[in-house]
């Protein structure tokens, strides 16, 4: 059965979706991005971690095999991303999905070796095994419960080959996500992220990433102490290090879409890419346009492609847009012909 011939079985909703979707945007919840759910750890992480902030409280508690790690949750991401292309295209979405490993691995920027789907299932083990007891918000309701990050996994395989050949490879891969997460996704409690995102090997780059993304969002800046985002980032390391680490950052200046800067006070500011203060008169661009852009114009820095435009506007006199992003991506099918 396909996707698109899923949808209702005699006026119930469909037992899975199947994910088919090519090139969905990357996506993931709010309250994954919010709350440091995730170990930034290479070595297994076996802490039980109490979080709150606010009126909310969060418990992440391991399993034997280590708190789910940031790299574990491009899976999740995965998901997300392909039951929000099809909620957006108005299709019937199911909490298990059925999928290739492959496709997530190529998705998600991975390499495709064997040792990878060996990773892969370790993946599926830490992400089930790692329960959130929380009373997040999610669509219009507050529930406090306790869940695995994903309720259950299962991969099939083809038989063991004939008498010499290799053992039987992955076919396809069913998930299902927690109720809890699933809710996010039906109230569209998501973000996008740069496909970039991926690109960012170290736990604590993604975990930043995700922070600055989450807060500085669309705006041109956004500020934080030091003391703030370690907390929000889950860190285990002392302030110093940690303080260190942004530092090497600020220098690297390798995330997607944002800049960041180190101010007195011991505060980090992030700048949006493409937004200096010469243009805070025109809106800020979203990030399916630039993933839009991304594809008009293959193998280009699109966050130097909106300087670009954004000087262009600037010495076309600042005009004022009816929407920022059209003008963007018609100066950019301008700019790729040329």
């Amino acid at each position: 059965m396909t996707a698109l011939a899923q949808g209702t079985h005699g006026g119930h909703p469909a037992d899975f979706f199947v994910c088919d979707i090519f090139d969905a945007a990357p996506k993931t919840d709010m309250g994954g991005m919010e709350h440091p759910m995730f170990s930034l750890s290479t070595r297994p992480d076996r802490t039980i971690r109490h979080y709150a902030r606010g009126d909310t409280r969060i418990t992440v508690t391991p399993s034997v095999r280590g708190r789910a790690t940031i790299h574990d949750k491009d899976i999740l991401i995965y998901c997300i991303s392909q039951l929000m292309a099809a909620l957006n295209a108005g299709r019937t979405i199911a909490r298990k999905l059925t999928l290739t490993a492959h496709d997530l691995l190529i998705a998600t920027r991975r390499d495709t070796g064997g040792d990878s789907y060996v990773r892969l299932v370790e993946a599926f083990e830490r992400l089930a095994g790692t329960r959130i007891t929380t009373n997040i918000v999610t669509g219009d309701q507050e529930t406090t419960s306790g869940f695995g990050l994903i309720e259950a996994w299962e991969i099939v395989r083809k038989s063991r080959a004939t008498r010499g050949g290799p053992a039987g490879r992955m076919v396809s891969v069913s998930v299902t996500l927690s109720d809890w997460l699933f809710r996010a996704v039906q109230a569209k409690s998501v973000l996008t992220l740069s496909r970039d995102y991926f690109t960012l090997r170290k736990p604590l780059e993604r975990r930043i990433y995700e922070i600055a993304r989450k807060h500085c969002g669309q705006q041109r800046l956004w500020r934080a102490s030091v003391a703030t985002l370690h907390e929000k980032a889950g860190s285990d390391a002392p302030l110093r290090v940690f303080r260190a680490a942004l530092r090497r950052m600020i220098q690297t200046n390798g995330l997607p879409d944002y800049v960041l800067s180190e101010e007195t006070g011991d505060i980090i500011c992030v700048t949006r890419r493409g937004m200096g203060p010469d243009q805070a008169g025109l809106a800020p661009l979203r990030s399916d346009t630039l993933d839009d852009a991304r594809r008009m114009a293959p193998g280009m820095d699109v966050h130097a492609l909106e300087a670009e435009w954004r000087g262009f506007w600037v010495t076309s006199g600042r005009p004022v847009l009816r929407s920022a992003d059209a003008a963007f991506l018609g100066w950019l099918k301008g700019r790729v012909t040329r």
